[in-house]
């Protein structure tokens, strides 16, 4: 779309949202995810999200998306696991109107917090949360990039439920379902944007 300016000369216009639409139209999210076989190790495939967030599209496709998934969610804040969960959980709580909680690795957070540990393959991790992010009664919605084998998500969720929250929903960008972390997470209102069976 042209249009004259103030010297009568003819001047490109931004495309319109109809118009980036329309340049979109058809390409899924998948599309925009790089699979890197064989890392960290032999067998994996690792999806990669930085080839989602670094294209225009792919990160509005992948905001777009989560936010869809709430749309019958009644909830009051968005909290999210550091660090890709601040990537997708600000967006989300921005375009919704909510507050956003980060939830963050010990020692990170400077006010009086709460601690949960979870199980690594190799090892322990421990998260924290602000005692005063959640209210007693406060509906969350947890949002991460993936959810492997769920540990991380289910340690999220005791720190919310340690303060009084409830857990209205978990919604994750993509989900390794090979790794099983649904069965971690049973009991929970659970939703992927991607799924893939493998690990």
């Amino acid at each position: 779309m042209r249009r004259k300016n103030d010297c009568g000369s003819m001047e490109k216009q931004p495309p319109d949202a109809a118009e980036k639409e329309r340049n979109t139209m058809g390409k899924k999210l998948e599309e925009y995810v790089v699979t890197i076989p064989d890392f960290p190790e032999p067998g994996i495939m690792f999806r990669d999200i930085t080839s989602v967030i670094q294209d225009p599209d792919g990160l509005k496709l992948a905001v777009d998306g989560l936010v869809d998934l709430l749309k019958n969610t009644e909830y009051d804040l968005i909290v999210g696991p550091e660090s890709r969960g601040f990537i997708f959980g600000v967006p989300v709580a921005y375009l919704t109107g909510k507050g956003f909680v980060p939830v963050r690795k010990k020692g990170k957070l400077p006010r009086e917090t709460i601690s949960q540990e979870y199980d690594l393959e190799y090892g322990k991790a421990e998260i924290e949360i602000h005692t005063d992010a959640v209210r007693p009664g406060q509906k969350v919605v947890i949002v991460d990039d993936l959810m492997a084998t769920g540990g991380s998500a289910q340690a999220a969720a005791k720190l919310v439920e340690k303060l009084g929250g409830q857990v209205a929903k978990m919604i994750f960008v993509m989900e390794l379902a090979g790794l099983k972390g649904r069965e971690k997470l049973r009991g929970y209102n659970v939703d992927s944007l991607i799924v893939y069976e493998g690990k």
